[in-house]
């Protein structure tokens, strides 16, 4: 079956060696073609030294000219046609060794999509990179065994026949040797196959630390860390380096009998051949023949030992690609009210978690409802802005998670639990924007529209609506400018309109915004203050946020302390009444008296209008601040 451009197949799960026989099945036809032609080319290998003994026997002893020209004419006939089996064969391999390397890189990207937001939780990038990089490549090259590696088996064959008829103790000879042959190299195989799994184990651990570190330089740069995660990669970097000369004297020993007991063995039928001619056993043709059926052998031979090495590998990365395929996604998890069902109750004794119920998924509410989440005790109220305050970030992004059903939680939708609604619903009506949310590399155009293909207008408005124009301004080409993995070549406020524009332009009924202006300077968050609250106008939104020129646009906020509601009210009556907030919310300006604090935040946040467009580059914000945000960390 040819690989198809948009569905991979559903992949064989159940073990290594499934996964790789998945593969070959999903390209018979052509898998049937490369070893037809290997085949074919391995057996074509062996007609020369029997033409060439003709031609010694009939034409060159004799004297016979005709005789002699016609066996060199069929001699160079089967020459041309064994080089163009030769390139058929090639080609054919070729296509399957880039079909299973493109199917397995659709099958990890696949999964990786479905995995979603638990793909950090469960595997590290750095694996991901080195499936990706490494493993669909070895994976692609044992599939080489189809081709070559059943014309060798053929050819095998093939040779000890020819030689039976030639004598029949050089046939017994071959048909042991080689045998035994492989019998030497199994042991370095089996330690070759543990050495790899070891050296990749260790490969894809390395590699998360280097993501890790350069993920992360600016941040470890500013906290003084980087000389950690450096030394900790070199050590790391050592042991990899000692894997590496394990799989590589394995390696060697392999290559050294592939290409050394051949060798002995085709000098040991030489021999022998040789003492039977001069005994006058066999004719002078015969022994070329003879030299020719084994040397011709000693392919077939170097196939076996590759095809074992490359078998042996091929497992090692299907198991990782196996396991990998193997990760679930975090399905929904039904909850039912105390006293309801069998299962454990939660930790938070809001109800019984029942695992394995079978429940078939409930569609969305068909208008839009609130959010509740009774952990916290947060409401996501319809057509308002709701923010979320916590002196603790993490309190505030965890409730975030249960909103967006991102963790298992007792979070409604309306009338029904969250976890049991379809989930490809959620996510087409509910829109988590993560602060880190990843940009790819590519143009500013790509990064804002994803998916989506918006006209010029549309692009426009959800850019000023984000205050990102001077970033568009600001990059050679505008919005055609390409951008570096992870938007490196923006600053941290830049980044951050970027994504609150494409949250913005993606529109949706429900959009959960964490820390969406902890990067800018004081003006520009008082602008993307307000033209969030334009732009979301009769839309669902929650931010987590401390900031008052945020609040301030609020129509309700919730105070969280220890992740659980200690106040919901508007920003000024909360400034007024719980000191506590207002410690939070101040950022340490707290000796001035509420009242006064609350006019100077609405004044400030009304003032930015005037200011005209913001400066090309992002500034600090003047206030202080109890946590370092990334644009001080740079």
């Amino acid at each position: 079956m040819a690989a198809s451009p948009t569905d991979p197949g559903t992949p064989d799960r159940r073990g290594p060696a499934r996964y790789l026989w998945w593969v070959i099945a999903r390209q018979r036809r052509r898998v049937a073609a490369g070893a037809l032609l290997g085949s074919a080319w391995m057996i074509g290998l062996t007609l020369p030294p029997y033409l060439l003994s003709r031609a010694i026997d009939d034409g060159l002893r004799p004297g016979d000219q005709v005789a002699l020209a016609g066996w060199v004419a069929a001699l160079f006939g089967v020459g041309v046609l064994n080089a163009g089996l030769a390139i058929m064969r090639h080609r054919t391999m070729t296509r399957i060794r880039l079909d299973a390397y493109f199917r397995t890189v659709r099958v990890v990207v696949d999964h990786a999509t479905r995995l979603g937001a638990a793909l950090p939780r469960r595997v590290s990038a750095g694996e991901v990179v080195t499936i990706g990089n490494s493993d669909v490549g070895v994976i692609g090259q044992t599939l080489t065994v189809t081709g070559p590696g059943v014309g060798a088996v053929l050819g095998y064959f093939v040779v000890a026949a020819l030689l039976l008829s030639v004598s029949p103790l050089l046939a017994v000879v071959v048909l042991l040797g080689v045998p035994l042959l492989a019998l030497l190299v199994g042991p370095f195989l089996g330690r070759l196959q543990g050495a790899e799994t070891a050296y990749r184990d260790r490969q894809g651990t390395l590699a998360a630390v280097l993501g890790d570190l350069a993920g992360g330089l600016r941040i470890l740069n500013g906290l003084g860390g980087k000389g950690v995660f450096a030394a900790r990669y070199r050590h790391g970097s050592r042991q990899l380096l000692d894997e590496g000369y394990r799989v590589g004297s394995s390696v060697s020993w392999i290559q050294a009998f592939g290409l050394g007991l051949p060798t002995v063995f085709l000098a040991t039928v030489t021999w022998l051949a040789a003492r039977m001619a001069a005994q006058g056993t066999i004719t002078v043709g015969e022994l070329v023949a003879v030299y020719g059926y084994v040397a011709v052998l000693v392919v077939p031979v170097s196939f076996f030992i590759e095809s074992g090495y490359d078998i042996g590998r091929g497992l090692v990365s299907a198991r990782r690609v196996v396991h990998f395929l193997n990760l679930e996604p975090e399905g929904f998890t039904a909850w039912a009210p105390d006293g309801e069902g069998a299962g454990e109750v939660h930790e938070s004794g809001l109800g019984t978690k029942v695992s394995g119920t079978g429940v078939d998924p409930v569609d969305a509410p068909e208008a839009p409802a609130p959010l509740r989440d009774p952990v916290s005790g947060v409401e996501v109220s319809p057509g308002i802005l709701t923010a979320l305050v916590s002196a603790h970030p993490s309190d505030a992004t965890d409730v975030v998670d249960r909103l967006g059903r991102f963790t298992p939680s007792p979070t409604t939708w309306g009338t029904v639990r969250l976890d049991s609604v379809a989930l490809d619903q959620v996510r087409a009506r509910i829109l988590v924007a993560d602060n880190e949310a990843d940009l790819f590399a590519g143009t500013l155009r790509a990064a804002i529209s994803g998916r989506r293909a918006p006209d010029e207008r549309t692009l426009a408005r959800v850019i000023d609506e984000a205050v990102a124009g001077d970033v568009v301004v600001g990059l050679p080409g505008g919005l055609d400018a390409r951008l570096d993995a992870h938007g490196h070549n923006l600053s941290g406020g830049q980044r951050q309109r970027v994504r609150l524009a494409r949250a913005l332009l993606a529109d949706p009924e429900v959009l959960l915004a964490v820390e969406p202006t902890s990067a800018v300077d004081a003006h520009t968050e008082a602008r993307m203050a307000s033209r969030l609250r334009a732009a979301r106008s009769r839309r669902t939104t929650l931010v987590t946020t401390t900031s008052p020129l945020v609040l301030n646009q609020a129509d309700v906020v919730y105070y969280l302390v220890e992740g659980r509601v200690s106040a919901v009210g508007r920003h000024a009556d909360l400034l007024a009444a719980h000191p506590d907030y207002r410690s939070v919310v101040s950022r340490g300006s707290v000796e001035q008296p509420p009242a006064r604090a609350a006019t100077e935040q609405i004044a400030e946040a009304r003032a930015p209008e005037d200011h005209g467009p913001p400066a090309p580059q992002d500034h600090q914000d003047p206030r202080p601040s109890a946590e370092p945000t990334h644009e001080t960390l740079r």
